[in-house]
């Protein structure tokens, strides 16, 4: 079955580029010319991916994505004329899964669509629940609770995570991230699985646990002990 596609871009010009290349590859695709437009779809359409332009008039993509986040997790891919470090990470803070800036190539778009989707579609059975120190993980439910309380995590927050977990002893190289985490996504730059470590670990800290996650300088990153601060 054919993967579906949402593509969200005021642009029409950008639109047929984006619909071209994917429909190229098999993919079906839909199309939405503004945020009000997108939800509409999303809730319609049932979309696999969305490719979600920031920079949309009215009602922008950070303010589409964070209400798509409070309906589900559909995987999103920003679009952004702007390669500033701040959009890049507001936008995984909100839960998007990779971040693509224009003028970009087609055969890098269709890639980056691609490793998310085989993330999503070769994600391995999962265990009813790992524990550390006073991190809890059911990955059936996709819950995270940090001493009694919900650990708000993306679903690619999650997977880095999980993978953490489930080797405590380990350092995972970025590279290894890449491979478990994202499914081989050999596209997404190193500054942006660094996006997302910080965005985890200031989400720990906000529980009271900032060493959640430790840095061994020059290697990579393990999980560290998840308990809070006394």
């Amino acid at each position: 079955m054919a993967h579906r596609i949402l593509v969200v871009e005021d642009d029409p010009h950008i639109r047929e580029i984006i619909r071209f290349a994917l429909t190229k590859v098999g993919m079906e695709v839909f199309e939405a010319r503004n945020g009000a437009e997108a939800l509409v779809s999303a809730e319609a359409k049932s979309p696999d991916l969305i490719v979600l332009d920031i920079g949309l008039p009215e009602l922008d993509g950070l303010e589409v994505c964070r209400r798509l986040r409070k309906a589900g997790e559909t995987p999103i891919l920003f679009l952004s004329a702007r390669d500033e470090e701040i959009d890049r990470i507001v936008g995984l803070e909100l839960g998007a899964d990779d971040y693509v800036v224009k003028p970009f190539s087609p055969r890098e778009l269709v890639a980056r669509v691609n490793a998310i989707l085989k993330r999503a579609r070769a994600a391995p059975p999962a265990p009813t629940s790992m524990a550390r120190g006073a991190l809890t993980l059911s990955p059936e439910a996709h819950e995270a609770r940090l001493g009694g309380h919900d650990l708000e995590l993306t679903a690619l927050e999650f997977a880095i995570v999980r993978t953490l977990l489930a080797r405590p002893n380990m350092v995972f190289s970025r590279e290894k991230i890449l491979d478990v985490a994202y499914g081989g996504a050999v596209h997404v730059a190193d500054r942006t699985i660094d996006s997302h470590i910080r965005n985890i670990r200031a989400k720990f800290a906000a529980l009271g646990c900032p060493d959640a996650i430790e840095t061994v300088h020059g290697v990579g990153f393990r999980i560290g002990r998840c308990e809070p601060s006394p």
